[in-house]
């Protein structure tokens, strides 16, 4: 894997922990493709700031989760900045409380498209080229709140977990090729969206966590890097959780 030709595409990464890990990559050499797709102009902030650092990102609009629209995000990637050699599956939608009397199949379905047909759709469209290149880094952003179980969260702690499985299952698969497959689990690392979230939970939960104190969405982007990165090259199908010891059991 020559790091003189490194690509990474990161979904979802106008914002949030995708920013953060995008940003990361762009410092470590990386030529970061910054998935958008509503918001435009974070995008391009975000590739803006890694170019300002001397760093190369373009910012590349699609919905992750529609066939068709990832099947020409990554040809205009490859076109743009090269094949793709590291892939974070990182792009999220709503999670909303649902009890399970209320909970229906759509319900279910919105959760599965983001973390079980997304990152199948991407890892496709991404997986011959890695194996023209000899090997490749596959990067999916889970989350503790598989061993968390929260209550009114079922459909979404069953994606993440489904996401675990596909982790594991495309690690045995694409190993042979030089390919690993790797899952990152992050606790409760506030963004954007969490901006209104009262303080009081927020200490509430800081007094569950073994380290004492909250983590920031870079604590996400360095288990992130060191995955994507040559260090990392014989770990495979294993899931790294970045929640300081939130979920220790």
């Amino acid at each position: 894997m020559e790091s003189t030709t490194r690509v990474a595409l990161v979904s979802g990464a106008s914002r949030g922990l995708g920013a953060a890990i995008a940003r990361r990559l762009g410092a470590d050499g990386w030529a970061v493709a910054v998935n958008y797709r509503a918001g435009a102009q974070a995008a391009e902030r975000v590739a803006e700031d890694i170019r300002a650092a001397g760093g190369v990102a373009e910012a590349f609009g699609a919905d992750v989760t529609d066939e068709e629209q990832v099947r020409d995000l990554v040809e205009r990637v490859t076109g743009r900045l090269g094949p793709v050699r590291a892939l974070v599956v990182n792009a999220t939608g709503p999670q909303p409380t649902v009890p399970l009397e209320k909970l229906t199949w759509r319900d279910h379905l919105d959760q599965l498209e983001f973390f079980v047909k997304s990152p199948t759709l991407l890892a496709q469209a991404v997986v011959p080229g890695m194996k023209e290149l000899g090997g490749g880094r596959i990067i999916q952003i889970g989350s503790d709140v598989f061993e968390r179980a929260l209550p009114g969260m079922s459909a979404y702690v069953a994606a993440k977990g489904a996401q675990i499985g596909l982790t594991r299952s495309w690690a045995r698969e694409l190993g042979r090729y030089g390919i690993t497959v790797n899952l990152v689990a992050p606790g409760w690392i506030p963004v954007e969206r969490h901006a209104d979230v009262p303080a009081e939970d927020l200490r509430s939960y800081i007094e569950d966590v073994p380290l004492g104190h909250i983590g920031v969405p870079d604590d996400v982007a360095a288990a992130v890097a060191f995955l994507a990165s040559d260090a990392a090259g014989y770990i495979t199908g294993e899931r790294i959780t970045v929640n300081g010891g939130h979920t220790i059991g």
